[in-house]
């Protein structure tokens, strides 16, 4: 259709995705942390795996519990400032 970009719209910058992790309780010991997200990669690296979820729409990716908590802090900034920015309020 012949329809504008958001961008074009008058919303440059924007971009919306979604995405899925596993987290765990805080005070959950490293090792434990660590083993779980060794399995999970193992998980996502597996051919039938990235297959089904690329047949649905999903970037498997993988990546440390670090990368991950970066991606949430950095999600939070940026969706934090939009609200801000809009003035968006609960209702």
């Amino acid at each position: 259709p012949n329809l504008p970009t958001i961008a074009e719209s008058g919303l440059p910058g924007y971009e919306a995705s979604s995405w899925y992790g596993v987290l765990a309780p805080a005070g959950t010991p490293r090792e434990i942390v660590a083993r779980l997200n060794a399995e999970l990669v193992k998980a996502l690296e597996q051919p039938e795996v990235r297959t089904s979820l690329l047949a649905e729409g999903a970037e498997p990716i993988g990546g440390s519990p670090e990368q991950f908590a970066a991606h949430i802090r950095s999600e939070m900034e940026r969706l934090g400032k939009m609200i801000r920015e809009a003035k968006i309020r609960p209702e």
